[in-house]
């Protein structure tokens, strides 16, 4: 008694699940979910991802010159073409 009350309700009183083969697995199956769509990468994603490798982005210690990258980044056709007007 105590943490798992109730945790075993489908089983009998005799402590078989009729849910379960003899393994502990469910008898039908894992539930299979619909695979979910991944979004589209907005451009300044993009942007990233292609240029997040480049020198010239990086500090000596590995980490990303964002700054740096938001100028490069507003300089690119991409960027003037979905400014807000």
């Amino acid at each position: 008694m105590g943490f798992r009350d109730g945790a075993f309700s489908t089983k009998s009183p005799e402590g078989m699940d009729y849910n379960r083969d003899a393994y502990g697995m469910p008898k039908e199956g894992l539930p299979s979910q619909p695979k979910k769509r991944s979004r589209k990468l907005s451009d300044w994603q993009k942007f990233i991802k292609a240029n997040s490798s480049k020198k010239k982005f990086k500090f000596a210690n590995g980490k990303l010159k964002l700054k740096t990258m938001g100028i490069a980044y507003r300089k690119t056709a991409a960027y003037k073409r979905n400014k807000k007007k």
